[in-house]
């Protein structure tokens, strides 16, 4: 077993540093209910998110259901794994279940508009603890991310792992200098388990441990596009700009994107045109390597966004906030409005068997009309949503404004039922009641009658002579016998 698996935390007091997220976690757990939030945990990989929510339930002795990225995480699988068990008790007695969804930033989904929903409505109706594990929080979607109480993990100080590397190495038997230790400390970058690897790989076949002997490559080193683009723009060396350009994983284009987001807020005109002609030139760069399939080209398009850019800003201390591109975020309302009418269009066929596309093309704006003369009823009759219904009226405030009203509508429908209910029940209890009440008042002088209600005649035994007469009627046969014959 490698030693991050075997030094994993087993309690929430074994977790390194974020004492504000533990205790966050900790009351959290203490009074949780049906109404409180989900938490999403987020923070750089390798500092306990996942093995603080899995100490939570430990300590709490609670069931864990997990759900990660290596699932097939689409609408109907997140449904039946997840959404049964976030309504359902625990199967082995514990207090409570609790799910935790591993990796939410990289929600992928494909059936029914994606597993993104399906998680947003599962939290909406779970009736069990529920904690969201993701890298970047703001990577989340929204009505995922606005649902849940944020606990941010931090990075973990060098001086703390260098406590925990020194109790590794004397539990081990090995001698590890402090110059080691120190390395191991500083070449992990808060990673708890970057640093536990690192000195798992510079002990193997060694009792003692020098600095020299630090495998520091055990380390993956990666470089966020946050620090690419706040490199380029404080104006950094171009060696270090080259070094974070290689270590990030995102693409080219991706990265001009980001750098193009940012150069809106130069103030200066000079510097922000000649921002732009380097972008252009690379994007001119980009498109060649697209159309010819010639990826060296790559190189000299990463050049000029990022070192072209960077001697813009070598002096000028300018510090922009780095955002997302707009135009994801637009990219993205466009293909979900585009998967909305997909499945408006799919309901509208199905109830009147006509083709999905005919329905888009041809009767859709029909179909608007009748729901802008009357909201209410259309939504109530197809059992619309709110986004399905905003296709059709336009007017996303209204349209959500009717959605909440028809489920006003069905909820108290629903009370309604269920009072009905209750009083049918109580109706026939009462009516037992008073049936009993009657057979304790009235005793039967027969013990059949007990078995029966007062109300229905219990039959007293034939004589001897009336079960002859009987038997005697029994050889006779019927007119009708004898007609048939």
């Amino acid at each position: 077993m490698d030693w991050a698996e075997r030094y994993r935390p087993e309690h929430l007091t074994d977790i390194l540093g974020n004492g504000a997220a533990v205790k966050q976690m900790q009351e959290w757990a203490r009074n949780w209910t049906p109404d409180s939030h989900p938490l999403l945990i987020a923070g750089k990989p390798g500092v306990g998110k996942t093995s603080a929510a899995y100490a939570l339930a430990r300590d709490m002795h609670w069931e864990v259901l997990e759900l990660n990225a290596s699932d097939a995480r689409t609408k109907s699988v997140i449904e039946r794994i997840a959404g049964n068990s976030a309504v359902t008790a625990s199967l082995f007695g514990a207090d409570k279940k609790l799910i935790i969804i591993d990796e939410a930033d990289n929600l992928e989904g494909n059936a029914d508009r994606g597993g993104a929903r399906a998680i947003a409505d599962i939290l909406r109706e779970a009736q069990q603890p529920i904690i969201l594990i993701a890298n970047d929080a703001y990577g989340v979607v929204d009505s995922i991310r606005k649902f849940c109480d944020p606990v941010p993990f931090r990075a973990i100080a060098a001086s703390t792992l260098e406590k925990r590397m020194r109790v590794i190495s004397a539990l081990e038997h090995i001698s590890c200098q402090n110059d080691a230790i120190a390395v191991i400390a500083e070449s992990a970058g808060g990673d708890l388990r970057s640093a536990v690897n690192m000195l798992f790989g510079s002990a193997a076949g060694k009792t003692a441990l020098a600095a020299e002997d630090i495998r520091v490559s055990q380390k993956d080193e990666r470089a966020s596009i946050f620090d690419l683009v706040a490199g380029i723009y404080a104006g950094v060396p171009d060696a270090r700009i080259q070094k974070l350009s290689r270590e990030c994983e995102e693409k080219p284009d991706t990265v001009m994107q980001w750098i193009e987001e940012s150069a809106v807020a130069v103030a200066d005109a000079g510097r922000r045109e000649n921002t732009y002609a380097s972008l252009s030139r690379a994007d001119i760069y980009l498109g060649r390597t697209m159309r010819c399939q010639y990826y060296t080209l790559w190189r000299y398009a990463t050049a000029l966004m990022t070192l072209g850019v960077a001697k813009e800003f070598a002096e000028a201390g300018f510090r922009p906030r780095i955002m997302p591109p707009s135009r994801w975020k637009r990219m993205g309302t466009a293909k979900k409005q585009k998967a909305v009418r997909r499945t408006l269009a799919a309901k509208f066929g199905e109830g009147y068997s006509i083709p999905d596309a005919h329905i888009q093309m041809v009767y859709l704006d029909l179909l608007s009309r009748f729901a802008t003369d009357a909201p209410l009823a259309f939504c109530e009759r197809y059992d619309l949503d709110a986004e399905q219904l905003t296709i059709l009226l336009h007017d996303k405030t209204a349209a959500t404004a009717v959605f909440n009203e028809v489920q006003k509508i069905a909820k108290g429908r629903e009370t309604k039922r269920k009072k009905i209910s209750a009083t049918k029940q109580a109706v026939v209890c009462t009516h037992e009641e008073s049936r009993m009440a009657d057979l304790e008042k009235f005793p039967a002088k027969n013990p059949l009658q007990s078995l029966f209600p007062v109300s229905v005649p219990v039959l007293e035994p034939l004589s001897k002579a009336e079960e002859a007469q009987s038997e005697e009627k029994k050889k006779v046969p019927s007119q009708s016998t004898l007609d048939f014959f």
